[in-house]
């Protein structure tokens, strides 16, 4: 397997963060899935479009995570944060997808990615291990050869 080589914005933002951030995710998710209240999808709508717009300072995910951070006294691990906002971005069509479902009441499908939203959030939680940078670096690696053309 080839070692893929993360495309960087050389902004750096903390890890431990994002990773806390996706927990809350996770539990937000779980809350979703108990008592099917639109509302809940609704406020992930909003955090997650605040953190892929860079907005960060409003999200409401972001600032409980920053104050958990500061609460345990968790360290820095700091890492790009370009794959971070495209994760947010996947995050985003997802959570929008799921709302439009949820509305159309269209429940097996609702739950099925519903069900992957929160695989996601578990694995990047749970293991650091951040789905959507992994698209992000392979859609960076093919789109290479068109920047270097101009395209």
């Amino acid at each position: 397997m080839e070692n893929v080589q993360c495309p960087v914005d050389f902004v750096l933002m903390n890890e431990n963060k994002a990773r806390l951030t996706a927990f809350f995710v996770l539990i937000l998710g779980a809350i979703f899935l108990i008592t099917g209240l639109w509302i809940v999808i609704a406020f992930l709508i909003l955090d997650f479009f605040l953190r892929v717009n860079n907005w960060g300072k409003y999200s409401l995910l972001a600032i409980l995570s920053d104050a958990v951070i500061k609460k345990l006294n968790i360290k820095n691990k700091p890492t790009d944060r370009a794959p971070k906002r495209f994760a947010a971005a996947v995050g985003l069509v997802f959570t929008v997808s799921i709302l439009i479902l949820t509305l159309l009441h269209l429940d097996v499908p609702t739950l099925v990615i519903t069900t992957v939203l929160l695989f996601f959030a578990f694995l990047e939680s749970f293991l650091g291990l951040c789905a959507g940078c992994y698209v992000y670096s392979i859609l960076h690696k093919f789109n290479k050869p068109f920047k270097n053309k101009g395209l």
